[in-house]
């Protein structure tokens, strides 16, 4: 196998592994009495893993999958946050409150068992 199809083959499971990731997350959020609003949600910003509501309150997820929770940890920088807060702040404009929204920002962990780490709140309010 050539490395360009060698890196094709692993960009492809990572991607079904980030799906299947968001796909568990949005379950565990569900299951504790969370509504699902969107998945993968773009905005000129970028994108958001999982916006669910919480009473009159959003919850945006980032989520992130790896072999172990701290590498998954990891994975999110600073510039990401700053591109997720714009994100939320496009997808608030569109609500009957706006920027007046009750919002959080968890990101959820995912180990290579499929374990899922939640960590509320993990980078403040808008």
């Amino acid at each position: 196998m050539t490395q360009v199809a060698q890196r094709a083959l692993k960009g492809q499971t990572s991607y079904h592994a980030g799906a299947a990731s968001e796909e568990a997350v949005a379950r565990d959020y569900e299951r504790r009495g969370y509504g699902l609003l969107q998945e993968r949600w773009r905005g000129q910003g970028g994108e958001i893993d999982l916006i669910l509501q919480n009473g009159d309150g959003f919850v945006f997820v980032e989520v992130k999958h790896a072999r172990h929770f701290a590498g998954a940890a990891l994975r999110i920088g600073p510039r990401q946050i700053q591109r997720i807060y714009a994100s939320a702040e496009e997808f608030l404009g569109t609500q009957p409150l706006g920027a007046l929204s009750e919002a959080r920002f968890d990101v959820a962990l995912v180990d290579g068992q499929g374990d899922i780490q939640i960590i509320e709140n993990a980078f403040g309010e808008i």
